[in-house]
Parts: C-alpha cells; sequence; structure tokens
C-alpha cells in the first residue's frame, strides 16, 4: 500500500504540468479499466443526440471499471468530430443512483492543469490524473459542460446505460434533478484508466459486435457478456481489465456510416492500442445477416461469404499475434428464427465455425454456439438464454457467455 501512494503522488507530480495526448497504450503503471468504441454520429436502432450534438448543456455519463486503482483518468474521444471540440467543465465521481453521485466523492477533471481544454477533430486526448481510488466493478459518473455548440459528436451508440442530459452548468452537482432527459448513448467518453501497482499486461478485449456490446441485456444492470466475465474473474480472485469493444451492427469486412468501422480497420485502435494482452472476437453473424436482412441502416447492401469471413478472421489473428497478443476465437450462437436466418445464412455460419473450431489458427476457442444452443434444436437459441428475437442472449443468456471463456485461456 506505502508503495502505491508514493506511486500516485509521483505520478500526480511529473503529468500533471502539461496536457496529456492520447497515447498508443494506457502507459508505465497505467492500465485500461473500462471503455467502449467510438462511432461517427448518426441515426441508430435507438434515438440519440449525437447529430445535434451539445451547447449550453452538461452532459452526465456512468460506466463501471473492471480493476481496482489509487488513481484514474479519463479519455475523451473526438474521433469523428470535424472541428474542434472544447470542454468547457468537466467532473468525475462515484457514482450513487441515476444522475446522482456520492457526497464527498466529486472531483475536478482538467487536462493541463486546466479546467478548460480543447480536442483537436479527429484526435483523443487524456485527462490528468485525479487522486480518486476505484475498486473493481465500482461506478464512476463523468460530468461535461459544453458552453459553445460541439457540432455533431462522436458517441457509442449501444451503451445499455443511461446517459443524462441538463440546460447549463452542472458539473459539480451531487443530485440528479437538472438532469432531465436521458440517452441511451456515452459521448465523446472512450475511456477510463487506473493507476496500481503492477505493470505487466493482462487485460482482455473483447471485440465485436452487439452480442458484445450487450443489446438484449436489462438497460443499466451491466449484465452483458464482458460485465459477467468481469465478474467471473473477481469472484476467481484474478480480477483484470476487461474492455468491451463490441459495436452493435458490426461487420469484419464492410464500413457502416451507422454501424461503425468495418473491424479490420478499427482492430488497431480498439485492441491493438489498449494495451491488452489477450482478445476474444466475436464477429460474423452481421456480415451473414446483412447479406439478406437488407435494413435501410445496415448500407451498403454486400453479400459476404464465409471465405470472406474466415479471411478476415485470419487477418485479425496475424495483426494479433504480430503485436504478441493470445488471440481466442468466438463461434456464432444460433440464429434460427431470427430475421438473419436462411438455410444459406445457416451454412456460411455452420463453415465459419467448423473453421474456428477444427482449423488450429486461433490460440483457444471460446464456444459460445455450443453454451447457448437449445438442447431441442442446435440451430436455435435455448428459449432460456434467447432476448426474444432469436439472436440476441437474455442476461442468463451473456452469463452463459461468459461462462464459456476458459479463464485458463486467457494471458
Amino acid at each position: 500500500m506505502r508503495f502505491v501512494r508514493i506511486l500516485v503522488a509521483l505520478v500526480l507530480a511529473t503529468t500533471l504540468g502539461a496536457q496529456q495526448p492520447a497515447s498508443a497504450e494506457p502507459g508505465l503503471g497505467w492500465k485500461a479499466a473500462w471503455s467502449a468504441a467510438p462511432q461517427r454520429p448518426g441515426a441508430n436502432f435507438t434515438p440519440n443526440w449525437s447529430e445535434q450534438g451539445f451547447a449550453g448543456q452538461t452532459l452526465r455519463q456512468v460506466v463501471r471499471t473492471t480493476v481496482p486503482g489509487a488513481a484514474i483518468r479519463i479519455r475523451l474521444t473526438n474521433a469523428y468530430g470535424t472541428a474542434p471540440l472544447t470542454v468547457s467543465a468537466a467532473t468525475v465521481a462515484r457514482s450513487f443512483a441515476g444522475g446522482a453521485v456520492k457526497t464527498g466523492s466529486l472531483r475536478r477533471l482538467t487536462s493541463g492543469r486546466a479546467a478548460s481544454f480543447t480536442i483537436p477533430a479527429g484526435a483523443e486526448l487524456v485527462s490528468d490524473p485525479v487522486a480518486l481510488p476505484v475498486s473493481a466493478l465500482e461506478r464512476l459518473t463523468v460530468t461535461l459542460h459544453f458552453a459553445k455548440p460541439t457540432g455533431p459528436a462522436t458517441y457509442h451508440a449501444q451503451a445499455m446505460a443511461a446517459s443524462f442530459r441538463a440546460e447549463g452548468n452542472h458539473v459539480a452537482d451531487q443530485g440528479s434533478a437538472a438532469f432531465t432527459e436521458s440517452s441511451v448513448s456515452w459521448y465523446y467518453l472512450s475511456g477510463v484508466d487506473v493507476l496500481g501497482a503492477s505493470r505487466g499486461r493482462d487485460g482482455v478485449a473483447l471485440f465485436g459486435d452487439s452480442l458484445t456490446d450487450g443489446y438484449g441485456s436489462t438497460p443499466g444492470a451491466d449484465n452483458r457478456y464482458p460485465d459477467e466475465l468481469a465478474e467471473r474473474l473477481v469472484a476467481a480472485r484474478r480480477p483484470r481489465a476487461v474492455l468491451n469493444q463490441g459495436i452493435g451492427g458490426n461487420r469484419l469486412t464492410v464500413d457502416s456510416a451507422w454501424l461503425g468501422d468495418k473491424a479490420t480497420t478499427r482492430f488497431d485502435r480498439d485492441v491493438l492500442g489498449t494495451g491488452v494482452s489477450t482478445v476474444i472476437v466475436l464477429l460474423g453473424v452481421n456480415d451473414i445477416g446483412m447479406s439478406v436482412a437488407r435494413q435501410p441502416m445496415a448500407a451498403p447492401h454486400t453479400e459476404v461469404s464465409a471465405a470472406e469471413i474466415i479471411a478476415a478472421h485470419r487477418e485479425l489473428i496475424r495483426r494479433a499475434h504480430a503485436k504478441g497478443l493470445r488471440v481466442i476465437g468466438g463461434t456464432i450462437p444460433p440464429m434460427k428464427g431470427s430475421r438473419y436466418y436462411t438455410p444459406l445464412s445457416e451454412a456460411k455460419r455452420d463453415e465459419v465455425n467448423t473453421w474456428i473450431r477444427r482449423n488450429g489458427e486461433y490460440d483457444a476457442v471460446a464456444d459460445f454456439d455450443r453454451a447457448l444452443a437449445s438442447p431441442a434444436d442446435e440451430d436455435q437459441l435455448d428459449p432460456a438464454y434467447d432476448s426474444g428475437d432469436h439472436l440476441h442472449p437474455s442476461d442468463a443468456g451473456y452469463r452463459a457467455m461468459a461462462d464459456a471463456v476458459d479463464l485458463a485461456h486467457l494471458r
């Protein structure tokens, strides 16, 4: 403990003097403890504030860390902004309930010791360190005030958690009375780092689509499969960072204005740049399903073969191994009865899953398909795990997915 206090004091003394750019990895003594993959502003499955942005308003957002730390710092992104983003004031605190924070925990967020700071278009920024100790699985509230219009906002569409908006500057409010509007997306917030005694890489990035993002889980309950995996690790007394890098609707092979850059494009930023040692890849269902279910937001509508999906998986494996990461392949869960299901799409899913299981190119396999399949029909989700659309798991299904990950396979 004495070492950690000395480390915190040293870091605070040596890093508060200058603005902190976003580095490729969290850095010496720092580990990513929470993350969300950025997306372009636009329409999505649920209404959001990304296209209009913010002006003269305060935004309050709640996240949950996966590992403990003696200090924290916040990562903000303007990755898809077309103009500089000015944050007029910002705070961080321990969450209480809804938009309220715990008494006495409110801390000012700064960059280069300045209370107001600007993030260039296309850039990311790491705040100055904040001496706020956090526990594993603790919720934090980040509050940002924008005095001037931001323009369209870089965001993460499917937070499965409430964010809150108020008119005026309310970054110092402990209560939630001013925050009268809510959204189920995160805006500008891309990560939380924690400072600890351990310097080695041992984090796990879960890279995927809505099955990783947590669509179908109970909003605000932290029951996504990455949440459940983090809880398993804490219960096993092996806490390590578990980073949810899923984007709802994301595809391996096709870029989308609304559903994120294709996985092979965003892999460097969302996985290789996070300082983790292991990545679990669960992707391909949207490449298969959107070949037949042509929703407007899924444009461009591209027919994708099983061979193309496998080739994209191979590219991710190669790039992960080149950076020294252990890479685990997740099989695609059942989808019979969903809008994605046809005999052709099922044949593609079977071909991809067979390759993941048998080819040996992944370092290990997490067999989500078998973990979620109905005993009566292996091509269909077990009704006990079905959120209702025959594609996305329920809370119980996401727990089963986390249980399908062999902890011994995590480096």
